[in-house]
């Protein structure tokens, strides 16, 4: 049988009532038979009803999770990952994680997602860009919010973001260092902060290494930086400047773009063109050659945003208003020592 409060509290040899004040947190008791009652919990493995624990504390228990509809419609699980991190520490903090996604181009018109409407979640955590209207939409409500890889303009709530300088720098010194000079850089959705600040690493690089920066080596005008972008945006590059010897694409679909084009036109990698990505999805390893990349920690992300949005529910703060997560260097077969051709 399903074991009930009744069996707890036998087995803890205290009142229901008492065993009721753990599980909602609702009055003091000591520290001792709090523990007692908490082992009880876990040894009949007994999961008080989420509806009479939101009665008593005016909690959810809930966290709702927003992502763009677009995001579901790309093969690579950048956010996904992410969003198992989330799910993963939520179950370990009592918390139940609720997904929706919303129309890229949300407009003042579109509803809300439902559980922000019914007041069914604590807080909510974002993933990746999202439209302003949104933001403000959201707003009035007073939700706690944890952004994860995105920077509102509101400058409102606790972030978690990748060390994107860094990673571009990484990416970019790699390259040098196999004595490539003529290096180009392709991205899309530029605006997007995480992106903008991989071009500013790659630079930052080129002007540490003294190489010139050439505004013909950068193409950065497409709208989403997928792999069809990244075919067009290797031959909108290669088709003027046949000189390229290395690739650093913003993120690994579009470097996988670029391998295409590249491959279809006559080029070896690494033999006649380096490669290199950033994000480390699990296509990486599927393609020919194995994409070098840089490391980003998506699970992690999501277990940090999660203990974020812990922080915010219990102290109406956050201990730390930004995560910077570490990226790092995978170095597999698409790149290669220029001298070596």
């Amino acid at each position: 049988m399903k074991p009930t409060i009744k069996d707890v509290a036998k087995k803890a040899g205290v009142s229901i009532a008492t065993v009721s004040f753990v599980i909602n947190n609702t009055k003091r008791v000591t520290p001792e038979t709090k523990s007692r009652i908490l082992k009880t919990i876990k040894s009949l493995n007994y999961h008080p009803s989420k509806s009479a624990v939101s009665l008593v504390s005016g909690k959810t228990g809930n966290i709702g999770f927003i992502l763009t509809d677009d995001h579901f419609l790309r093969t690579e699980p950048f956010y996904t990952r992410i969003f198992l991190g989330t799910e993963f520490e939520a179950r370990n903090a009592g918390y139940y994680i609720l997904l929706t996604s919303i129309n890229p181009e949300f407009s003042k018109k579109d509803p809300l997602p439902r559980f922000i409407l019914n007041n069914s979640v604590d807080g909510i955590i974002v993933a990746g860009k999202i439209p302003p209207n949104l933001i403000e939409r959201m707003a009035p409500y007073n939700l706690p919010t944890v952004f994860i890889d995105y920077i509102p303009s509101q400058n409102c709530c606790p972030l978690v973001l990748i060390d994107n300088i860094e990673g571009g720098l990484l990416a970019t010194n790699h390259l040098i260092e196999l004595g490539h000079k003529n290096i180009a850089f392709i991205g899309g959705d530029i605006e997007h902060p995480s992106l903008s600040d991989r071009l500013n690493g790659y630079k930052q690089a080129l002007v540490n290494a003294k190489i010139p920066i050439k505004n013909n080596n950068i193409a950065i005008d497409a709208k989403y930086p997928d792999r069809v972008n990244g075919y067009n945006s290797a031959k909108k590059l290669f088709s003027k400047n046949k000189n390229i010897t290395a690739v650093f694409a913003c993120n690994d679909a579009m470097a996988i773009g670029a391998l295409r084009y590249l491959k279809d036109n006559g080029y070896k990698i690494p033999e006649d063109v380096s490669v290199i990505g950033f994000d480390d999805v699990e296509a990486d390893l599927m393609f020919s050659p194995p994409l070098t990349t840089i490391r980003v920690p998506k699970i992690e992300m999501g277990v940090e945003a999660l203990k974020l949005m812990v922080n915010l529910l219990k102290n109406k703060k956050s201990l730390s208003k930004k995560v910077l997560v570490p990226v790092e260097l995978i170095i597999r077969e698409s790149t290669a020592n220029v001298n070596k051709k």
